[in-house]
């Protein structure tokens, strides 16, 4: 409250100090005209008053600078008329950087929490960049005076850079121009406009000059390649374009990409093509997912219509089905198929020995680039007494023939929610452990809670705020210890799955002794482009983050590859903009976007449309009549900020909106556009609907309305 007080006064301030201005037409004195003809009588009272008359001159040259008024340029000549070039150029030095920075801390004081709260999404990147390179472009800015830079005041007070680097940079971006216009100044006689002062050869150098600092930054890129690499002889010529280590759907993606556009590209896989999507991850998952489904389905045979519904099976059988599925897609990912688009497949442990070579079964490729693509494998707590059991993970739980009686799922992510549900289904006793206070944290509490309440529907026992302590073995018997605020409590089980996050593959194939930068969370540091701290060596999927899913593994590797290949030439800066994901549970979590809980956290506004399908006609027809569609809009716009879906299909419903973020389309097109009827997909549109009657133009529908009053007579 107060700081809006305070905002206020400031405003009413200036437009107080700019009203009084051209009230009393005080631009009249900031002209050439009268600065020409008030020459000797300035300079008498400068000769009489020397102190007192620079003072003034350097407070009202601040005023009309923080003030962004116009009369900034004739005061610049004013300096070298009366003080001449060395006293003139240091008062309007200082006086014109205190100025700026002034008007900078208004922008930033008035404008900048609200532009952030409303852009601040779109500015992250923007932010970023500014952070680190925001005194490099602020400098050029300041060369080149065909930017106002009153404009560069505002708009710079909107970004996070340092107050104390935004004043010494632009003083000294501002010394060029200041010296050309003070130096006038000190011609006063000679000068007939200002426009005479900025001639276009000048105006050529000034721009030669901005571009300078461009120049310079490409040779110190150039130095620093030259000082990063010194370490590892250049080889002359080189065996690959590229070399991708790691098999996954991000070094296919990479691999294939490459090849495609005829560059000469190695593939290195350690274990089996496919990585961990294939083999221990995405499809083994859905697979055991779809008949545990079927289990669920049978016992629901009375919302169907039926008396009874019972499936004979065996557990083994179930995951021999599971084994046959990850073989009928193996060929989209085999050696066989990528040789055959003109890939290099090898079969071995990699090792990178410098930015130019890996060795791998004996032999030393040479590479122009590297993609590292290695992935990441499931994270294991240390929780005192787990090593010393046999423990499952999403690795190797597909390896079992024996179905568990009692399971413990560690973790309520979407990996511990996935298994745990299917588990559960398929017969075995589930006890759920989460530390935090609920399923899926990183979705709206009611989502969760939908979550939660189905889980405990179907049996499963959920131990939300629960920390894993210990893991006993007792008298043949194995025990999970947990701390909750209610106290210890005891989980007897005879299976422990993990499933508690995943750690990028970051180490053990050269990277550390290479000095390759890795952040906090294990991940490789990468910049924008998805290049390490090696120019050379790229990073792309698990390995690198934000995002573990294999459809962001891909979108990375089309940047990664194609900025290696032609990053000479153009370069791509990766965007995660628009990420989708989905959690298979039973009902499944899709979101793409803000959900509320996200735009809470990062203070950005928005409206929430909720339509429940349990309206919807084929949900009812289907049984499925559960769940919602979220959607997060802009204020008073049909702009969508975020989609939250929650049902039978969300993410395959989820993509309509994908589709229309990444085009910028809005909630008025997809109401306008034609929906089979009767399809889940109509709850896209019947969201739609849902923000249109929340903005319906009142007003006019009542003027419409006693129109239609007026016609029936």
């Amino acid at each position: 409250m107060k700081k809006n007080i305070s905002k206020i006064l400031v405003i009413l301030l200036i437009i107080a100090l700019a009203i009084a201005f051209f009230a009393f037409d005080l631009g009249r004195f900031l002209t050439l005209a009268n600065l020409k003809a008030q020459q000797e009588a300035f300079a008498g009272y400068y000769a009489a008053h020397t102190f007192q008359t620079i003072l003034i001159f350097f407070i009202i040259y601040v005023a009309v600078t923080a003030l962004s008024l116009p009369g900034a340029a004739v005061m610049t000549l004013a300096g070298g008329a009366l003080f001449g070039l060395g006293i003139g150029m240091v008062v309007v030095s200082f006086a014109s950087t205190i100025g700026a920075t002034l008007a900078f801390l208004v922008s930033r004081f008035l404008l900048r929490d609200s532009v952030q709260s409303k852009f601040g999404d779109k500015l992250s990147a923007i932010n970023e960049g500014m952070r680190k390179d925001g005194a490099f472009y602020l400098f050029t800015l300041r060369l080149v005076p065909i930017f106002p830079f009153f404009v560069i005041n505002l708009v710079m007070g909107l970004t996070p850079i340092r107050i104390l680097a935004y004043a010494l940079v632009s003083q000294l971006g501002m010394l060029p121009g200041t010296l050309v216009y003070v130096n006038a100044g000190t011609q006063l006689a000679r000068i007939d406009s200002l426009q005479g002062i900025l001639s276009p050869g000048l105006l050529f150098s000034f721009v030669l000059l901005g571009i300078f600092p461009l120049i310079a930054k490409k040779i110190v890129t150039i130095v620093k390649g030259r000082r990063i690499y010194a370490k590892w002889p250049r080889p002359k010529n080189f065996d690959y374009n590229m070399v991708v280590i790691g098999g996954g759907s991000a070094g296919l993606v990479a691999s294939y990409i490459a090849a495609v556009v005829k560059a000469k590209v190695a593939l290195i896989e350690r274990h089996k093509m496919g990585g961990d999507c294939l083999n221990t991850g995405c499809v083994p998952s859905k697979a055991l997912i779809r008949s545990a489904k079927m289990l669920a389905y049978s016992r629901r045979a009375k919302d169907f219509g039926f008396r009874s519904g019972k499936f004979e099976y065996d557990f083994a059988d179930v995951m021999e089905r599971v084994q046959r599925v990850i073989k009928k897609v193996e060929p989209h990912d085999s050696v066989e198929r990528y040789t055959g688009l003109g890939v290099e497949v090898i079969q071995g442990e990699a090792k990178i020995t410098s930015p130019f070579t890996v060795q791998v079964n004996g032999r030393t490729l040479t590479t122009r680039n590297i993609i590292v693509a290695t992935g990441a494998r499931p994270f294991i707590p240390p929780i005192p007494g787990l090593d010393q059991i046999e423990y499952l993970t999403s690795d190797n739980v597909w390896e079992m023939r024996t179905q568990p009686k009692r399971l413990v799922v560690l973790g309520g992510g979407p990996i511990g929610c996935e298994l745990a549900q299917t588990f559960a289904r398929l017969g075995s006793e589930v006890t759920q452990v989460e530390m935090m206070p609920r399923l899926m944290l990183r979705e709206d509490e009611d989502v969760s809670a939908m979550v939660h309440k189905k889980f405990e529907a179907e049996g499963i026992r959920v131990l939300t705020g629960h920390t894993a302590k210990q893991v006993r073995s007792e008298g043949g018997k194995k025990i999970l210890v947990c701390e909750s605020k209610a106290g210890e409590v005891l989980v007897e089980f005879d299976e422990i799955l993990v499933a508690v996050g995943r750690a990028a593959n970051a180490k053990g194939f050269g990277l550390e002794e290479l000095g390759v930068t890795l952040r906090r969370n294990g991940t490789i540091e990468t910049n924008g482009l998805l290049q390490t701290n090696f120019p050379n060596i790229y990073c792309s999927g698990d390995v690198a983050g934000p995002y573990q899913f294999t459809h962001t593994a891909a979108h990375q590797s089309w940047y990664a590859a194609v900025n290696a290949l032609f990053g000479r030439f153009k370069t791509f800066k990766v965007d995660y903009s628009v990420i989708p994901w989905a959690t298979y549970t039973d009902p499944e979590v899709a979101r793409v976007g803000l959900n509320i809980l996200e735009a809470k956290e990062k203070n950005i506004e928005y409206e929430v449309t909720n339509y429940g399908i349990d309206d919807l006609d084929r949900a009812i027809a289907d049984s499925e009549d559960h769940g919602l569609v979220r959607v997060l809009t802009k204020p008073g716009t049909d702009k969508i900020l975020g989609v939250t879906i929650v049902g039978t299909h969300a993410g395959d419903l989820i993509a309509e909106y994908v589709l229309a973020m990444k085009n910028n389309l809005g909630l008025n097109k997809i109401m306008g556009t034609i929906h089979i009827y009767p399809t889940l997909a109509e709850a896209n549109k019947y969201a739609a609907g849902e923000w249109k009657k929340a903005h319906a133009p009142e007003k006019v529908l009542n003027w419409v309305s006693r129109y239609h009053a007026w016609m029936r007579g």
